[in-house]
C-alpha cells in the first residue's frame, strides 16, 4: 500500500521533578539538602531511512511520544533521562505543523535527521537552592513541561524531472523503456496510483532522475479526484515533459490536453507551470492522416514551438526519437541551476509552543477587591518554563505579561496600583 501523506501527534517527554530530602545520617541529625535534579524528558526525532518510500507506518498509528525523565532521588541522584522516539520516513518527507501548514523541517538534500520537539528540562533539586540565609529549602523545581504538536508530513518526490500527462498517453511505458523502472502499466484511468521514480543513463552524460507523474484530470489543482496528492510531487522538479497521445487514440485533441494540463499547474502553483517544458508526442506508429487533414506532430510544432516548447515526436513502444528527447533533456537540465528545491523552514517548535495562543482567564476575588487570579492552561506552561530567581527569566515574565495581554486584561478588570497578583503558587503586587 502507498501512502504519500499523513497527519500525527508527536509529544515530547516531560522533564522529571527535583526533589526534596535532607540527608539523614547517624549522628548527624541536621543534614543539608541532597535531593537530586530530575532526568530530561526524550525527544521527538525524525530520521531519513533510504529503504522506505512511503509513509504507510504513520497510517494506523497516529499518536507518538517520547519518554518522560524520572524524578531525582535523595542522595543527590539524578533522575534517568526519558528515551527518544526516532521515527523514520522516506527521502523527500516534508513536515509542517498541522494548522498553520508552515514547514517545520524537510527531509532530503543531507538533512537526514532533525530534532522536531526537544524534552522538557529536569528540575533542580532542593540541593540546589541552600544560601546562608536559607539553609532548610523545602522547594525543588518542577521538570519542564513536554511538548505537542499535531503535525502533517507530506512525501514529495525527488526527481530532476517530472513526466505528466492525462492518463493513458503512456508515462508508465516511457519510464520503463528510458529507466530501470518497473512500473504496472494497464490500459485504465489511474492506473498509477502513485509516483514512479526512474534514473536516466546517457551516454556521454552524468543522467538525470525523472518520476512518472500520476495521470492528472480537469479539476486536479482544485483537488478533484487525486489532484493534490498528485501534484505535490512536480515541486521539487526542474524541467517538465508533457506526454501527449499524438495520435488521438482515445478521441482527445493534443494541443488541448496540453493547454488543459498547463492550466492545472498554473492554477496549484504559477512558479512550477513557469519551469522549463518540453512536449513528448507519443504513439506516433498509431497515427493516421486522412488526405486532407493536418498532421497532429505539425499542429503541435507549429501551436507551441512559437512559444519556445520544442515537440519531439517518440514511440514510448518502439523506442523511436526517446534519444533525442532524452539529450534535449540533459541539455535543458544542463542550463539550470543545480541546486535542488528545498522547502526552507518556517515554524519553529520550540520558539512557537512557548507562547502559543492557549487560553487564559483574568478575575477578581469575590471577598477581596485587591487581589486579582489570572489562571489558564497558557499561564501554566508559562510558570514550567520560566525560572523567575533568575534575571533572564523575570524579564521574560514581564515581556510575557505585557505581550500575551495579561497586563491589558487586569488593567480592563480594574486592577489598581499596590493590588496583588496571583497566579497559581506566585504572587505579586500591581505597578505600572
Amino acid at each position: 500500500m502507498f501512502a504519500d501523506r499523513a497527519r500525527i501527534i508527536i509529544r515530547s517527554g516531560k522533564g522529571g521533578d527535583g526533589h526534596v530530602s535532607f540527608r539523614r545520617e547517624l549522628y548527624v541529625p541536621n543534614g543539608g539538602p541532597d535531593g537530586g535534579d530530575g532526568g530530561k524528558g526524550g525527544d521527538v526525532i525524525f530520521e531519513v531511512d533510504k529503504g522506505l518510500n512511503t509513509l504507510v507506518d504513520f497510517r494506523y498509528k497516529r499518536k507518538f511520544h517520547a519518554q518522560d525523565g524520572e524524578e531525582g532521588g535523595k542522595k543527590r541522584c539524578h533522575g534517568k533521562n526519558g528515551r527518544d522516539i526516532v521515527l523514520k520516513v522516506p527521502e523527500g518527507t516534508v513536515i509542517m505543523e498541522a494548522g498553520s501548514r508552515k514547514v517545520i523541517a524537510d527531509m532530503s538534500e543531507g538533512n537526514s535527521r532533525q530534532v522536531v520537539l526537544r524534552g522538557g528540562q529536569g528540575g533542580n533539586g532542593n540541593m540546589h537552592y541552600a544560601t546562608a540565609t536559607m539553609q532548610v529549602p523545602k522547594y525543588a523545581q518542577p521538570g519542564k513541561p513536554s511538548q505537542e504538536l499535531e503535525i502533517v508530513l507530506e512525501l514529495k518526490v525527488i526527481a530532476d524531472v517530472g513526466l505528466v500527462g492525462f492518463p493513458n498517453v503512456g508515462k508508465s511505458t516511457l519510464l520503463s523503456r528510458v529507466t530501470n523502472a518497473d512500473p504496472k502499466i494497464a490500459n485504465y484511468h489511474f492506473t498509477t496510483i502513485h509516483p514512479n521514480l526512474g534514473v536516466v543513463d546517457l551516454e556521454g552524460c552524468k543522467g538525470f532522475v525523472i518520476a512518472d507523474i500520476p495521470g492528472l484530470i480537469e479539476g486536479a489543482s482544485e483537488g478533484v479526484g487525486l489532484g493534490h496528492e498528485f501534484l505535490r510531487h512536480i515541486e521539487r522538479t526542474r524541467v517538465l515533459i508533457h506526454l501527449v497521445d499524438a495520435a488521438g487514440t482515445e478521441g482527445r485533441d493534443p494541443v488541448e490536453d496540453i493547454y488543459k494540463i498547463n492550466k492545472e499547474l498554473e492554477s496549484y502553483n504559477a512558479e512550477i507551470a513557469a519551469r522549463p517544458q518540453v512536449i513528448a508526442a507519443n504513439k506516433i506508429d498509431a497515427i493516421y492522416v486522412e488526405e486532407g487533414e493536418p498532421d497532429p506532430i505539425e499542429k503541435l510544432k507549429n501551436e507551441f514551438e512559437s512559444q519556445g516548447i520544442r515537440v519531439f515526436p517518440v514511440s514510448a513502444v518502439s523506442g523511436k526519437g526517446v534519444k533525442e528527447l532524452l539529450y534535449y533533456v540533459q541539455e535543458l537540465l544542463d542550463t539550470l541551476p543545480q541546486e535542488k528545491m528545498v522547502f526552507e523552514q518556517e515554524f519553529f517548535p520550540e520558539d512557537e509552543l512557548m507562547i502559543e495562543e492557549l487560553p487564559f482567564t483574568v478575575t477578581q476575588d469575590e471577598e477581596n477587591e485587591h487581589l486579582f487570579i489570572v489562571e489558564g492552561p497558557r499561564i501554566e506552561k508559562m510558570l514550567g518554563y520560566t525560572n523567575l530567581d533568575s534575571e533572564k527569566g523575570f524579564v521574560f515574565f514581564q515581556k510575557f505579561l505585557k505581550d500575551s495581554g495579561i497586563l491589558e486584561e487586569l488593567e480592563s478588570a480594574g486592577i489598581l496600583e499596590g493590588d496583588t497578583v496571583q497566579m497559581y503558587g506566585l504572587q505579586f503586587d500591581y505597578y505600572k
